[in-house]
């Protein structure tokens, strides 16, 4: 007959058993993309998702890019202890297959990653798959593209310019171009109304990217990302007087560059008060 601690012990050793096992199930809240069903052998153990963010997607061997922008999901998965390694390789394919039978085609791949694009019921998916660890883990991150929904409002401006005297706006522009994006125009109306409303306001347009390029080519750029802002403003009825642009490049940076979300930070425009 087993005594009551020898019990106690016994179910003890029972569930440390299971410990492992235990902690190799999905994370809280995560589940799979809707697109992809995952690798065998795999569990989720982190995964994000927000309304609106970037990436950026290689297209060549050049090291050329380009950053797409919409509802973002990250899914990081892990292989369950004792499971034998696929290969990297093994990885990748099965996710450029699987997109390619839903209509996807391969942008580019290297040895660790695949850049896929897919066009789906009228929606467009952009998908990051990279494997690492010779195979312990991979990650999927996916774009579905669309536009950022406005949300700063002309009271916001005049807030933090008179509280600040400054505000950082996230207005997009065509890449590498000074051609404002049309998401970004209701920004350029707020801006305008707000100084309808200040009408005796001055402002300086200053832009600001990160440090992909030439400082020099980056500083030619945002001078040009603020003028173009600036002939928006006054196309929108603004005197030109009241208005001044300045470009600051990669000069000025609020966060780190090191990381995508920091660069997403320093590619901005500052409306500031003069």
């Amino acid at each position: 007959m087993i005594s009551k601690k020898g019990l106690c012990l016994a179910v003890a050793f029972i569930f440390a058993g299971f410990g492992p096992l235990l902690a190799q199930t999905d994370a809280e809240g995560c589940k799979d993309h809707p697109l992809f069903t995952r690798m065998p052998n795999y569990y989720i153990y982190d995964c994000q998702a927000t309304d609106f963010d970037s990436h950026e997607f290689y297209l060549d061997d050049e090291g050329n890019l380009t950053t797409v922008e919409g509802a973002k999901t990250n899914i990081n998965y892990s292989l369950v202890e004792g499971k034998p390694f696929p290969s990297a390789l093994q990885i990748l394919r099965n996710f450029i297959n699987a997109a390619q039978k839903i209509g996807g085609k391969l942008i580019y791949q290297d040895r660790w990653n695949a850049y896929i694009k897919i066009a789906r019921e009228g929606n467009e998916f952009w998908v990051d798959v990279r494997a690492y660890d010779d195979g312990a883990g991979y990650s999927l991150t996916i774009i579905e593209k669309k536009a950022m929904v406005q949300e700063v409002t002309a009271n916001d401006i005049l807030d933090a310019l008179n509280s600040q005297g400054f505000i950082a706006l996230d207005i997009r522009f065509d890449t590498g171009k000074a051609t404002i994006k049309e998401e970004s125009k209701p920004i350029i109306e707020q801006i305008a109304a707000a100084l309808r409303v200040a009408a005796g306001l001055k402002v300086g347009v200053e832009g600001h990217t990160d440090n992909t390029g030439t400082p020099e080519g980056n500083k030619t750029l945002s001078m040009k990302r603020a003028e173009a802002v600036v002939a928006a403003l006054v196309q929108a009825g603004i005197a030109a007087g009241r208005l001044s642009a300045v470009g600051w490049g990669q000069e000025k940076p609020v966060a780190d560059n090191r990381t995508e979300d920091g660069r997403a930070k320093n590619r901005r425009v500052e409306v500031v008060k003069k």
